[in-house]
């Protein structure tokens, strides 16, 4: 393929299950790289050939102390462990071998991974997109970013747009993709942006900061277990974690004058200070990459009509509070300003009920459905209610196979594996073999056509009564209805993918959003509080 900086030269994989070999490109560079420390991304140069047979290293990654905590979030989140360098803007693409003539070209699936923005890379084998290109006949891109103080440095001397690197790595790949990728079979006015987690944060960054009536370089969105309108916690400034690591490498002058001194620093150095000291680097609202006021805009419909997809994970805490067993200390940590909330939330998670057996799935639910659940449902009615055509989903369903841990159950980043069909090959089930097929043909089906959504009722619509339930092995998808036959009140708007109850769904189960949602209200004024203070 020829893209404007050189001829690419990729490989070829045949998959058993797929109708369409599958051309893999892989490290083809979408700007100068490596690019020049804590600055904005430059265009690529040109080369004669670029040999994309290879992942290239991810950006430098950042994985903080304590050392446990450090070893067990690589462990689930990246493993296997890459390479790592600042030579690192680069991105992968996925594309079907064969393609009909007629056509004017493919829909394009633009993947932004997760990690906090301290850490993710593109390289992954979880995101190899080659069963959407081979099953699916469709496009997949991944493309790096840098994270943590190299893609987000708080440096005073910085201007205000240069701090969010990370976001500005992630607009030059997609204005990239809009030049080039016809090259590879694409339709640059078909492309989809999804991710998950950070990247969900990272593609509601981008549907936020395009106004009405604009032409964003993409045309539909999907965000997985994350979003930027609704947050949980307060932004926090990173300058003193800046200071702090300039006094920890030894740069000499004031305050306003040592990013010369970071510059010249080794990565490794850096790194290390990063990780051993803990240092946490945000964005900030420098109202291009990041937009100060994102849940208003959407609300009085000043952004970009585009249709989204957002969902999460049944126990998405669970990876982020094991060991954790002192429900009050975690209550505290959290609510501890409001007393009368912490003692309705207590109430509402009843030790020894519906499954919460011990303090630690206690905290872990709570924190699911603060942290992500419930947060993202106001994200999700909040979009519908402005215009914006929405569908909102919550996976849940665990397989042994995708366990990176004992009984983490359906936890955060486990629908990655099945969305992408890249789950280990030994001990697979039925189910997950065909909720994978499912759940990879409606994400497919959403960036062909995103205002006809994945399938299932658009939130805000469809009427109870009847259960609607599909799934791609004719399993039922489940049913649920109360003992009396009585159904829920409200729109029946929510994909349930996987289990209902006890049943083993491989398919969406469309019910009402209060089945999941209960105990949400408890929540909004917490979210209310954090908007009107930020």
């Amino acid at each position: 393929a020829r893209v404007e900086n050189g001829l690419v030269i990729g490989t070829t994989t045949s998959l058993p299950a797929a109708s369409a070999t599958v051309n893999k490109f892989l490290g083809i560079p979408f700007a100068q790289s490596p690019p020049e420390r804590f600055s904005p991304p430059r265009a690529a140069p040109h080369v004669s050939t670029i040999n994309a047979t290879a992942w290239k290293p991810a950006c430098i990654q950042q994985f903080t102390y304590p050392l446990a905590s450090q070893q067990f979030t690589e462990l689930v989140f990246n493993n296997p462990p890459p390479q790592e360098s600042e030579d690192c803007l680069y991105l992968n693409i996925y594309a079907p071998a064969t393609q009909s003539e007629d056509s004017k070209g493919l829909a394009v699936m633009f993947w932004i991974y997760g990690g906090s923005l301290e850490f993710g890379n593109a390289g992954q084998p979880t995101y190899d997109g080659s069963h959407f290109a081979g099953c699916e006949n469709v496009i997949v891109v991944t493309t790096n970013y840098r994270t943590n103080v190299f893609g987000f440095p708080s440096s005073p001397e910085l201007p205000l747009s240069g701090h969010n690197l990370g976001f500005l790595d992630q607009r030059f790949a997609l204005e990239w993709v809009q030049r080039n990728i016809h090259a590879f079979g694409g339709d640059p006015t078909k492309v989809t942006i999804f991710g998950e987690s950070a990247g969900a944060f990272s593609v509601d960054t981008l549907l936020t900061s395009f106004p009405k009536g604009s032409s964003p370089p993409f045309r539909g969105a999907i965000l997985e277990s994350g979003q930027y309108s609704y947050r949980p916690t307060p932004p926090t400034s990173s300058v003193p974690a800046w200071y702090n690591l300039t006094a920890e490498l030894g740069c000499p002058g004031s305050f306003g004058s040592n990013l010369s001194c970071v510059r010249a620093a080794s990565a490794t150095d850096i790194q290390r200070i990063i990780d051993v000291n803990s240092l946490t680097f945000n964005p900030v609202a420098d109202n291009i990459t990041l937009v100060s006021n994102p849940a208003q805009r959407r609300v009085m419909g000043e952004i970009a009509n585009i249709p989204v997809m957002g969902g999460t994970n049944a126990q998405e805490g669970r990876v982020f509070e094991v060991g954790q067993n002192n429900i009050t200390a975690f209550l505290d940590t959290f609510f501890g300003s409001s007393p009368a909330l912490v003692t309705a939330i207590k109430e509402a998670y009843p030790l020894g009920v519906d499954g919460l057996n011990t303090p630690y799935d206690v905290i872990s639910q709570i924190f699911t459905e603060y942290y992500f659940q419930c947060s993202q449902a106001l994200w999700a009615n909040a979009s519908a209610a402005s215009g914006i055509p929405t569908w909102r989903y919550y996976f849940n369903a665990s397989f042994t196979n995708t366990q990176s841990y004992p009984g983490l159950g359906v936890f955060h980043s486990s629908e990655i594996p099945i969305v992408f069909s890249t789950y280990p090959t030994v001990n697979v089930t039925t189910q997950e073999y065909a909720l994978s097929r499912f759940m990879r043909g409606a994400w497919a089906a959403f960036a062909k056509n995103p205002a006809n959504g994945p399938g299932w009722n658009a939130v805000g619509t469809g009427t109870g009564g009847a259960v609607l339930s599909t799934a791609s092995d004719g399993l039922p998808g489940g049913i649920l209805m109360g003992s009396n036959g009585t159904v829920q009140q409200g729109a029946w708007d929510l994909g349930v993918l996987g289990d209902v109850g006890n049943v083993h769904g491989s398919g969406v189960t469309v019910l009402p959003q209060s089945v999941v949602d209960g105990r949400c209200g408890l929540f909004v004024p917490v979210y209310e509080a954090i908007l009107k203070a930020s």
